[in-house]
């Protein structure tokens, strides 16, 4: 739950900010002087500070100075009379977030709170992202803090120190590209080449020659030799994508290579030894294709000495909030813009939405909106049609029901695509976990059994 101090030596303006803010939710305790509360934030630092620049024994502005000093994430708000605006002006300047002037009015309180709230979420992400870039610990170019996600990773580490061939299954857009570099650069071959062939949509021919190579007078046109993808990437690792594409009579011929560890270039007669690793990745059930007849059961068991099945996102929602942030940080740097982050809504929609296309989708919906949008934040209208169209769906279909029925539904809702994840469904919602208990409790909403305890916390 997000923590408020109000500091004010006015009895009747502390007491009432507190009381605002405790009634939107929040956690607030409230002192009147400057020394007390600095002892509690250095034991147990506060989100959020509203500060009146005029206190018995300290100025608000040492105050605000030692705030930043202890806790750079805590946002302060300045609460002073009309006498003294230049003041609350100067400390904005110094790093507090905004001000208020008095007497404050209950909407501007609770307004400034929830900005506050939203600059600190920002803030986290931020620092989160580049923790990711410089923890040794994490993948390189992977965004990710959920379970699922952090289940793969500690798979790829593991993997990675081990010479054994690797299957990836994944939908299209999950990252498996992502997923067999970051094999190659955590393990010994990292330092040798890292080569990609798509086995989709080439003949039989060709795939010979890419892989293979060919030797000079081989076959019409092959009028010098060429050394194959294969020989090329010695020591180092070879990603075969979209395997379950590769003609039959092909991987008869990717078998033998597997097996031998040797290669023939087309029109050759001399065998080149192979000391290379094979990650194949593939969007097909293999098992699939093997009942088919389509994919050979003795390949599938040589390249399946460890299967990773990557995540789709929709199995993934924690990560959303966070790859939103890494997306439009990259395109603030592609399109020169000064986007800050999405609003509430438009993270409603983002977190509802199902992603065939994952990953991949989600960045290109980011670069959508911001091609579009003119301001700090994307909005519903900045997303594409079909996610805008859905926004104006569920309001036109809701629009007439009473409030409280209308909270009760969203709020299942958002519960249920989130899985019931409480921490989720808080964030998207932009309530605190308390405000959302009680409104659970409210409405008789019952959390389903299968929800972890981390999820309920």
């Amino acid at each position: 739950m997000t923590r408020i101090a109000v500091i004010d030596d006015e009895e009747t303006a502390r007491k009432m900010t507190g009381r605002i803010l405790k009634k939107a939710g929040y956690s607030v305790e409230t002192f009147e002087s400057g020394l007390p509360f600095l002892r509690k934030m250095e034991q147990d630092p506060f989100d959020v500070v509203f500060l009146d620049l005029k206190l018995p024994d300290m100025g608000g502005m040492e105050i605000l100075s030692h705030i930043k000093f202890i806790h750079h994430w805590t946002q302060v708000i300045i609460v002073t009379g009309y006498g003294s605006i230049d003041n609350a002006v100067e400390a904005t300047k110094e790093g507090a977030f905004h001000y208020l002037t008095k007497p404050c009015r209950s909407h501007d309180i609770c307004l400034m709170a929830e900005r506050a709230v939203e600059k600190i979420v920002l803030h986290q992400e931020n620092d989160s992202l580049r923790s990711q870039v410089k923890h040794p610990d994490l993948l390189p170019g992977f965004i990710g803090s959920s379970k699922a996600m952090q289940a793969i990773f500690s798979t790829i580490s593991k993997v990675a120190q081990v010479n054994c061939n690797v299957l990836l299954e994944a939908e299209t857009g999950t990252g498996k590209q992502l997923t067999a570099r970051a094999i190659h650069d955590l393990g010994p071959r990292k330092d040798a080449p890292f080569v990609y062939f798509n086995c989709g949509g080439f003949t039989e021919e060709l795939i010979c020659s890419e892989l293979f190579g060919h030797e000079k007078g081989a076959f019409t046109g092959a009028d010098s030799c060429k050394i194959g993808l294969l020989e090329s990437a010695s020591g180092g690792t070879v990603l075969l994508d979209e395997i379950g594409e590769m003609p039959m009579s092909m991987q008869v011929k990717l078998l033998h290579v597997l097996q031998e560890r040797q290669v023939m270039r087309v029109g050759g007669t001399r065998p080149v030894n192979l000391h290379i690793r094979i990650i194949a990745a593939t969007n097909k059930d293999l098992k699939q294709e093997i009942r088919n007849g389509t994919f050979r059961e003795d390949l599938y068991y040589r390249l399946n000495v460890v299967t990773i099945r990557l995540p789709r996102l929709i199995k993934r929602l924690d990560d959303i909030p966070l790859l939103i942030q890494h997306f439009i940080t990259k395109v603030n740097k592609a399109y020169s813009k000064k986007i800050q982050g999405v609003t509430p809504q438009a993270l409603e929609l983002l977190m509802l939405y199902d992603y065939p296309g994952n990953v991949r989708e989600l960045e290109n919906i980011i670069q959508h909106a911001a091609a579009l949008t003119e301001g700090k934040k994307l909005t519903p209208e900045d997303l594409p049609s079909h996610l805008h169209k859905l926004h104006f769906q569920n309001s036109s279909t809701e629009e007439l029901l009473p409030m409280d029925e209308l909270e009760k539904r969203h709020i299942s809702k958002v519960l249920s695509k989130t899985k019931y994840n409480i921490r989720a469904a808080g964030e998207i919602l932009r309530i605190p976990r308390t405000t959302l208990w009680r409104r659970l409790k409210k409405y008789g909403i019952s959390v389903k059994e299968n929800s972890s305890e981390a999820e309920k916390k």
